[in-house]
Formats: structure tokens, C-alpha cells, sequence
């Protein structure tokens, strides 16, 4: 991207008049700003970029000069000292972007009526392959947050809240690298503005005392891992009363004969030599009973059988996934005499050259290795 004009890292032309060019850049800055993209080397290298082009474009003056010599007529001094309202301009611009589009609301937000803590909630519960497959009721219990009466959710002594000393009441503190300008939340007072002036005793400065609940949940049949179901108004409760939604994240625990592969389920059979030569018939188990296996004539080891319809219903209700029944062909590991005699007779029974495939591959190759001693 470094060999991009200014114009093309912004994607305008260079017709362009200064409210394009500033639009284009404000939409460039909010995809690649480091708060959304955090530990993206690569978005924050875009980021840059983007502000380096929209100082040089939004300036008159370096623009004139941009336009006619480059890069090389800024660097050579072409494009006079930028002043600094430049930069005030850009640290203005980014508190707009990141604070719902207006201005200074963040700053002039009561911080009375924000919530220390999320009122939605996530609860994790473990439920059987059984319980996954088929559906269940589950009781879940857990602890939600409720906002502390005396101190009214603030987590200060009598609700006295005084101006946080850190981003001095913005909520946000900015910094300033070359001409680039970061904002972040404040780490103090967490985006309020303002912080307890002392502890709330009953809840020790937290805002919300905690309390156990149950619920019973109706566990859809289909459910996986990582599924969530929400619970509404089940979660916590905030200054005012309001109560978020309860959200149940699905862990499904591993089965001892079948594998899930999303809606598949994979079953392994093993099998006798003789059954997979013979192609024999065979029994086995499924989701909702047994089913008749029946093996080709010479079945190879990991042959997959796949059974339509037979898996599991999808969370959805787009139809079921299938069963697949792999086949693990077992070998005696010791033979006594009889059996060695009549698997010899077996092979007899085939003709040399059914019985004996590997002999002439065998012989071409041994005489093509003397061929290279001699």
C-alpha cells in the first residue's frame, strides 16, 4: 500500500473537493482504527496511511504542492508548516466517529443513568450427547447482578459521584503521535466521566449486589456446541429496574460410540476379515435403534456406508444429517494349524494369479535392482 497515491489509499479522485475527501476519510479511519482492530498490525498500518493522506489533502497549501512535485516536494519542504488546528480537527472528528455519531455526547451523558455493568448475562451448562440429540428440559441456575439500593447502582457512598480527575469528566482520554490522534475509553472512571468520591459500604464500591436464580429451559433438539439460547428478561438488572436477557451457551459432551460432525454422525464398526471378503450382513446401532448393514464383496478397512436421514435433526428445523458407519476390518492375531490349512486351501481355491498379485510386480522390480549392480 505504500506505493499508492494519497488519492487511491482514500479511493477518491483527484478532482475530489475537501467534503468527499474528508467523508472518504472518515470512512477509511473508522474501518482501520486500532479500537476496532485491535492487535492488527496491518489495520493499524492502514490506519496511518490514512492519516498521513488526509492531512496532505485537507490541506490546501500541501495539496497544491502534493499535486505538482509529490511526496518528494512535501519532503523538501514545499508544503510549509502545518499548524496545529489540523491535528485539534482530527482528535474532534475521531471523538464524533467513536462516540454514536454525536460529538460530544459521550461527554454530556448523565453518568447517573450509565450502567456499571452489562444487563445481559452468559451462563455455560453442559448437557449429554443424549440430551443434544433428543432435546430436554434443563434447570439452570446461576447469579445475577442487581443494583445496589443505597448507593442506587453508582458504588458511591449515598450515589455522591464527583468529576473523574483521569479524563476530566469526557469519559475518554486522547493521545496524541505525530499527527495521529488515539482514543480510548478511560481506564478510571470506565467511560463515565465521574467516579465514586467514596465507597458505597453495602456493596463495596461494585454497584450491584449479587443473586443466586433457576430457571428451566426448554433444550431444542439439534443443539451443539457453542449454540446459545436466550432467555429474555433473565439477566441483570440495572439502576432503573431494567432487566437484560439471559443468554445459555451449549457445551455437548463427547459419546463413547458415536462422533458428531455438525448434523453427521459417525459410527465405527468393526468388522472380520471373512464378514468384509464375504460381504456379510451386519447389525448395528443407531440414533433410534438398529439398522442392517449390508457389506460389499471385498469391503475395504475405513470403507464408508452412509445412512441418509439418519443423523441428527438439524437446531433449525432444516431436516436431519446422516449416520455414517465406518468400517474397521479386525485380523486374528494367532492362528493354529487347522486354520492355517484351510486358509491355504482359500488361497489355492484362487489361482495363482488371484492369490499371488504382488509376485510379478515383485519380479520386475528385483530384476530391474540387479540391473544396477552390474
Amino acid at each position: 500500500m505504500e506505493e499508492l497515491s494519497y488519492y487511491e489509499i482514500l479511493e477518491v479522485s483527484k478532482s475530489a473537493d475537501k467534503t468527499t475527501i474528508k467523508k472518504a476519510y472518515r470512512t477509511m479511519a473508522k474501518k482501520y482504527h486500532p479500537d476496532k482492530n485491535q492487535g492488527d498490525a496491518d489495520a493499524e498500518h492502514k490506519f496511518k496511511l490514512c492519516n498521513e493522506a488526509y492531512q496532505c489533502l485537507s490541506d490546501d497549501q500541501q495539496k497544491s504542492v502534493y499535486d505538482r512535485y509529490g511526496k518528494e516536494g512535501l519532503q523538501q519542504g514545499g508544503g510549509g508548516r502545518r499548524s496545529s488546528s489540523g491535528f485539534d480537527d482530527l482528535g474532534s472528528m475521531f471523538e464524533d466517529m467513536f462516540s454514536g455519531g454525536g460529538g460530544n455526547s459521550r461527554r454530556r451523558q448523565n453518568p447517573e443513568d450509565m450502567e456499571k455493568y452489562q444487563l445481559d448475562m452468559n451462563v455455560d451448562i453442559r448437557v449429554s450427547f443424549h440430551e443434544a440429540v433428543f432435546g430436554c428440559e434443563k434447570e439452570v441456575e446461576f447469579q445475577y447482578k442487581n443494583a445496589c439500593k443505597p448507593c442506587k447502582g453508582t458504588g458511591a457512598k449515598d450515589g455522591k459521584l464527583s468529576t473523574c480527575k483521569q479524563c476530566k469528566g469526557q469519559g475518554q482520554v486522547y493521545m496524541k503521535q505525530g499527527f495521529m490522534t488515539f482514543s480510548q475509553t478511560c481506564p478510571v472512571c470506565n467511560g463515565a466521566g465521574s467516579a465514586p468520591a467514596d465507597s458505597c459500604k453495602s456493596c463495596k464500591g461494585k454497584g450491584y449486589e449479587g443473586t443466586r436464580e433457576k430457571v428451566s429451559i426448554k433444550v431444542p433438539a439439534g443443539i451443539d456446541t457453542d449454540n446459545r439460547l436466550r432467555v429474555s428478561g433473565k439477566g441483570n438488572i440495572g439502576k432503573r429496574g431494567t432487566r437484560g436477557d439471559l443468554y445459555v451457551t451449549f457445551t455437548v459432551q463427547a459419546d463413547k460410540h458415536f462422533q458428531r460432525e455438525g448434523n453427521d454422525v459417525y459410527i465405527a464398526i468393526p468388522v472380520f476379515f471373512t464378514q468384509a471378503v464375504a460381504g456379510d450382513s451386519v447389525t448395528i446401532p443407531s440414533l433410534t435403534g438398529e439398522l442392517e448393514l449390508k457389506l460389499s464383496v471385498g469391503t475395504t478397512d475405513k470403507q464408508h456406508f452412509t445412512f441418509r436421514g439418519e443423523g441428527i435433526a438439524d437446531v433449525h428445523g432444516h431436516g436431519k444429517g446422516n449416520l455414517i458407519a465406518q468400517v474397521n476390518i479386525t485380523y486374528p492375531k494367532k492362528l493354529n494349524k487347522e486354520q492355517k490349512e484351510l486358509l491355504a486351501q482359500l488361497e489355492d481355491s484362487f489361482g495363482a494369479k488371484e492369490s499371488k498379485p504382488h509376485e510379478n510386480v515383485l519380479d520386475s522390480a528385483i530384476d530391474k535392482m540387479k540391473g544396477w549392480f552390474k
